[in-house]
């Protein structure tokens, strides 16, 4: 998809559509005001005779309305003008675009943008277009033999700003939202790949195409060398499988050299069965979405990469496959982590902290500025949140609210959850020096306190995406969060750094 900014009059726009919107009850946006005095009240009319209400999700195509340059004028339904906010306006985008590509023009002079969205400026409402525009349009159809092709499929999209002084804010909204939209159309397309053919050294693989294409530093280790550090933790996952464990470490070296880096770790369990606690037969095709985490990583180092932002960054992923081999760890065994600490594995089912603790210890070597932990970890949060907003825990308070705010900016929103050391008695093990489990009670809690204890020495945060990775049912598939959320959390890191003066090297 071809975007591009532009402000000016929409009844002046040569393109195969004009898309304006139209409030309840039949109250006509500011752009298309001035599209019905060109056309000398037509629209107005139309609206009249009740053609269109204005309700949120209608749409009225018209065909050569006079006054206007353009082939066509989309009016979009946005709802109750009091009630327009975040939601709807991307809603309206959503209608729009959907509506755009099956009218078999092949571009779009989008208006919407000119709508005014409360405590969201224009920069806003333009990233968010882009994002919004991309995920209509997304399709993952590499694995059918045959594809449903759209008829003439829509390929420009032109958004409008209200005035000329506000275009260098826009361009550079623009930019920034392709970097980040791509970004999780990558995470996507790793995300929805079958187990059989995403594994461990498959995603080892596209860490280095990636590396080479956006020229990040790529470090992959095998077996021995997780043998070698001892990271008997997370290798007890991989021991029911055939395919290897690989430990991925991809590098963005924006900012001055010697910085202390930003850590994003990404839990790669790339097929979870549960293991010997194997998990019920129902939905568990899902489960090769466990490798969320890793692909939500490795995208947002893309997008750091395509916007060249001013930061050291890096990226680990401990990825594995979880199978009930003959090999396969058991309920009741106990292993020693990286730190030295020992694990109790009371189901194996919990395996993501288990590659996670040895993770989070490797990264004390980075010395990091603070580290972000991104999981599929727990039903749980599932239970809690729902699909709506992303867990959060973490036991720096200002790094949380970083990442709360980031996560308001880019509408790919978490919720903080208490990380208190009163759960912490919920891992208490006979036989070890914890074990993996908590119990049923404050799943979610007790999964991040077992985190916790390997993140003594440096910052650290925990994003439970479990309920916000993809989505079920009827639309099955990756919704590519949590890339907007980290995207803008180190987007505002990036800003900071630039507004203090530090340029990258």
């Amino acid at each position: 998809m071809e975007f591009s900014i532009k402000s000016g009059s929409p009844e002046k726009q040569r393109t195969a559509c004009v898309v304006v919107g139209v409030f309840e009850s039949r109250k006509l946006s500011l752009p298309a005001e001035l599209l019905d005095n060109a056309a000398r009240g037509y629209l107005a009319e139309l609206l009249r005779r009740g053609d269109m209400e204005g309700k949120a999700g209608n749409t009225l195509l018209l065909h050569k309305v006079p006054g206007t340059e353009a082939d066509r004028v989309l009016l979009v339904g946005l709802g109750k003008e009091r009630e327009f906010r975040e939601k709807e306006y991307r809603a309206a985008i959503a209608t729009a675009v959907r509506t755009l590509n099956e009218t078999g023009g092949f571009d779009g002079t989008v208006y919407l943008t000119e709508l005014p969205v409360k405590k969201r400026g224009v920069a806003w409402r333009v990233r968010q277009a882009v994002l919004v525009a991309e995920e209509t349009l997304y399709r993952f159809d590499q694995l059918k033999s045959k594809k449903d092709d759209v008829r003439r499929p829509l390929r420009k999209l032109t958004f409008c700003v209200e005035r000329r002084t506000e275009l260098a804010a826009a361009e550079q909204a623009l930019s920034e939202g392709q970097a980040i939209a791509s970004s999780m159309n990558y995470m996507k397309d790793l995300a929805n790949l079958p187990g059989n053919i995403c594994t461990p050294t498959y995603l080892a693989e596209q860490a280095g195409t990636l590396g080479r294409e956006h020229g990040l530093a790529v470090e992959v280790l095998d077996r021995a060398a997780m043998e070698k550090l001892g990271m008997h933790s997370l290798l007890a996952v991989s021991r029911g499988s055939h395919q290897p464990p690989q430990f991925i470490i991809v590098k963005h070296l924006g900012g001055k050299p010697g910085a202390k880096p930003i850590v994003l770790v990404g839990k790669g369990v790339t097929f979870d069965t549960g293991g010997i606690s194997l998990k019920p037969a129902a939905e568990m095709d899902e489960m090769k979405f466990d490798m969320s985490g890793a692909a939500s990583v490795l995208a947002t180092l893309k997008a750091a990469a395509m916007m060249k932002l001013p930061l050291n960054i890096i990226a680990v992923v401990p990825t594995v496959e979880n199978m009930p081999g003959g090999g396969a760890i058991r309920p009741g065994d106990i292993v020693t982590s990286m730190s030295g600490q020992t694990i109790e594995i009371l189901n194996t089912d919990a395996e993501g902290r288990l590659i996670l603790c040895d993770a989070l210890t490797y990264v004390e070597r980075f010395e990091p500025d603070c580290v972000i932990d991104v999981a599929t970890l727990t039903g749980a949060c599932v239970i809690a949140l729902g699909g709506v907003v992303s867990g959060l825990l973490a036991n720096d308070d200002a790094l949380a609210r970083e990442l709360l705010d980031a996560g308001h900016d880019g509408w790919d929103r978490a919720w903080q959850l208490p990380l208190f050391d009163d759960y912490q008695e919920q891992l208490k093990s006979n036989f070890a020096d914890m074990g993996n489990i908590g119990g049923r009670p404050a799943g979610t809690i007790t999964a991040a306190c077992f985190l916790s204890r390997f993140t003594k020495k440096y910052d650290w945060a925990h994003l439970d995406i479990a309920g916000t990775a993809w989505r079920s049912g009827k639309e099955k598939g990756s919704t590519g969060r949590p890339v907007p959320l980290l995207t803008h959390f180190l987007l505002a890191r990036a800003a900071k750094k630039v507004g203090a003066g530090e340029t990258a090297q």
